[in-house]
């Protein structure tokens, strides 16, 4: 595959032969963040468990303390007194059966985060196969089904994130903008590792975190040293 010469001059600035601490990493993944707009920082984390079996899926939701950079659109599907909860929280989009028919009908899909309450789930099933296949499909474990719908919407506009295991048992997210700097995608980054190790299933055997690297939307991967999050494994 032949990249650019951003991604080539990025690389220059990384030893590959070296595994990073968490400070150094992200210095130098934000040095590699060269692209006209503002890229996204995003951790990608190898998990020694296996996805196929239930008792050992990790996932879960975090609030990030410097959000995510980005302007979240969030849909609340609810009804009756929660539309004008959710209205008044900062939901971009609110609605019922109306938005179930414009998701099926109109293939609409104009929005970040789709949140909605435990009554509603009968009608959000429905979408399963629209929804599911994109990562959009509300949760409880994620707080995207909850019936506390206005929490759920701030904490979503605060920059509150979902992680979880894809097929290969690791974890990709991100944890803000190349802007950020280096001190405040630390603080993003120490959170989400510390929920991550947290989330460690009993199950789990052996090393839990594999591996850890960091990188920028357009550059190349920089590797952290994980034995700092070994340390802190629950035994």
């Amino acid at each position: 595959m032949k990249h650019g010469k951003k991604y080539v001059d990025g690389l220059k600035l990384i030893d590959k032969t070296k595994l990073y601490d968490t400070t150094e990493a992200l210095e130098t993944c934000v040095k590699t963040a060269t692209a006209k707009f503002d890229e996204t920082i995003e951790v990608h984390v190898k998990l020694g468990v296996d996805s196929r079996h239930a008792d050992q899926q990790v996932r879960g939701a975090i609030v990030l303390p410097h959000g995510t950079g980005k302007n979240v659109r969030v849909l609340a599907m609810c009804k009756g007194e929660n539309e004008a909860l959710a209205k008044e929280a900062g939901a971009d989009f609110v609605g019922g059966e109306d938005m179930a028919a414009k998701i099926q009908n109109e293939g609409w899909m104009d929005f970040d985060v789709l949140i909605t309450t435990p009554d509603m789930m009968g009608l959000v099933g429905r979408l399963g196969k629209v929804l599911g296949p994109r990562g959009l499909m509300p949760n409880p474990k994620a707080g995207t089904v909850t019936p506390d719908i206005a929490k759920a919407i701030k904490e979503a506009k605060a920059g509150k994130i979902e992680y979880r295991l894809d097929k290969t048992n690791i974890i990709h997210c991100p944890i803000g903008k190349a802007s950020f700097g280096a001190e405040k995608l630390q603080d993003n980054f120490d959170t989400l590792l510390g929920a991550i190790v947290k989330a460690k299933p009993a199950a789990a055997k052996g090393q839990y975190i594999k591996s850890c690297a960091v990188t920028a939307t357009m550059g190349p991967s920089v590797r952290i040293n994980p034995s700092k999050f070994i340390a802190q494994q629950p035994v």
